[in-house]
């Protein structure tokens, strides 16, 4: 929590949110005019788009976390203050939101998801920092100079190593998160963006996104502790990031080597913003 004036409290997570969605907005607004887009459509697809991406979070990470804890507890799937989101399902949430926006303004599904893919890491970079800055997604035990060493007082530290009595851990660790804002936010925005300035295939952009987010989140993953109700799912070092991250690289692969390959972006049949 950042403050609080009476009931109302500004918490990291929701603020990185709000940061998250502006930029993607401000970008948006940035390319629309070269893209075909009108303010008022990039307007509604980042609101769809965060809609989705909301809804869609908090559905993966009850289905691919905490399934156990909804058998218990049907009422779990609406605390989202208990547990958290989930990237993957936002992702799917996301783009169930595009073609729902590509049929509405006679778009192709690639097309919208071309236009969004540039505009995403550097939100997804804001929602890291919301991690780091709550606490959140705590790395694995290092010696090396990166490491910091996080308080007993934080319930994600609490949940990992029950011998945290004190003000502080007695050791260092890797601070995931950063790893995390910095290649999945700057260095996959830096890519998918220098990928986008020029008119390309359709998927390709799109492609792109899939495969650099995947390989970045399989290796950042060795890095960071899993959630601890979490265990190592295969060969007793595969986690259920690196496993959800394995599809995106292979649907990424399949969208850059789509069968449109030697087409240009579709052209809308018609202008028709969602209201």
């Amino acid at each position: 929590m950042i403050f609080a004036v009476g009931p109302l409290a500004i918490r990291w997570y929701g603020l990185a949110y709000l940061a998250a969605f502006g930029m993607c907005w401000w970008l948006g607004t940035r390319r629309a005019a070269v893209n075909g887009w009108s303010n008022q459509e990039v307007s509604d697809i980042v609101f769809y788009g965060a809609i989705g991406a909301v809804l869609g979070g908090r559905l993966g990470y009850v289905l691919f976390y905490g399934l156990e804890q909804l058998t218990r507890d049907p009422l779990f799937i609406v605390r989202i203050w208990d547990g958290g989101m989930s990237f993957h399902g936002g992702l799917l949430g996301a783009m169930a939101a595009l073609w729902w926006f590509g049929r509405q303004t006679q778009r192709h599904f690639l097309q919208v998801s071309d236009f969004v893919a540039p505009l995403a890491p550097l939100g997804l970079g804001f929602g890291r920092l919301g991690n780091f800055a709550n606490t959140e997604l705590p790395g694995r035990a290092t010696e090396s100079a990166l490491g910091m060493i996080y308080p007993c007082s934080a319930e994600s530290i609490r949940s990992i190593n029950h011998l945290c009595t004190g003000e502080w851990e007695t050791f260092a660790r890797h601070p995931s998160p950063l790893y995390q804002a910095f290649s999945e936010g700057l260095v996959l925005f830096g890519l998918v963006w220098l990928v986008s300035r020029q008119p390309k295939r359709m998927g390709l952009v799109s492609g792109v996104f899939l495969i650099g987010y995947g390989i970045m989140r399989f290796i950042t993953e060795f890095f960071r502790v899993p959630d601890s109700h979490m265990h190592f799912e295969v060969l007793d070092w595969l986690t259920m990031g690196q496993r959800l991250s394995i599809p995106m690289v292979i649907v990424g692969i399949l969208f850059v080597f789509w069968p449109f390959s030697g087409e240009k972006p579709l052209q809308k049949s018609k202008k028709a913003a969602v209201r």
